[in-house]
């Protein structure tokens, strides 16, 4: 674990795994909650990093942590948001061969268990969620598509992803969905924050999402 300045008030925690990552993001979230980091105005997971944004005193904060112990631990709670998907997507077959089932039941296996958002990036709603584990990680597509429809739900590692906007990309496609994840007349904006449990729901057959 190495802890780097970034700027005049800010530090990454810079760890080994995703993982750890989760359990640092997890162990800061309760501590702050109990009152113990002091007025840190942001707390940023990502991929292998957590982000702590806006420290008062950076090099009394930074020794602390290096002073920490934080062991492997399950995320608590968190609210819930569940998301219809039609699973027809074009990358499909693909997927379905590389899990070893049938196009047919990559529904089951992506809706069959709870994921959550770990991390945010790459567009602002874009939601890194966890879930599947590494026996459903798949590879990135070998040539990203140019444009992606808004809404469509993909896998690449051992991530899961909804495209809040149509960009360039390349993850694999199993579905699509019409829940805005990025709103600026919501608040908050992003649907999605880290934490946040998501429950794919399969839509019926010939039924919207």
């Amino acid at each position: 674990m190495r802890v780097l300045d970034v700027g005049e008030d800010a530090l990454l925690i810079d760890l080994a795994t995703p993982d750890e990552a989760r359990s640092w993001h997890a162990e800061l979230l309760r501590r702050r909650g109990e009152g113990g980091l002091g007025p840190v105005r942001e707390i940023v997971p990502g991929e292998r990093t957590v982000l702590l944004y806006g420290v008062p005193d950076a090099a009394a904060l930074r020794a602390e942590l290096r002073g920490w112990s934080v062991t492997a631990r399950a995320a608590a709670g968190g609210p819930l948001v569940e998301i219809p998907v039609r699973y027809d997507g074009p990358d499909l077959a693909v997927v379905a061969e590389r899990w070893g089932v049938r196009p047919q039941d990559v529904a089951g296996v992506h809706s069959g268990t709870e994921h959550r958002v770990a991390f945010c990036g790459f567009a602002p709603g874009f939601a890194y969620m966890t879930g599947l584990g590494e026996r459903y990680g798949v590879p990135r597509r070998a040539e990203p598509r140019t444009s992606v429809p808004a809404g469509s739900v993909a896998v690449a590692g051992p991530y899961t992803g909804i495209y809040p906007r149509s960009s360039p990309g390349g993850w694999q496609l199993i579905g699509t969905t019409s829940v805005r994840l990025w709103d600026l007349a919501r608040e908050p904006a992003a649907l999605l924050a880290p934490g946040t449990r998501v429950r794919f729901v399969p839509a019926p057959e010939g039924a919207g999402a």
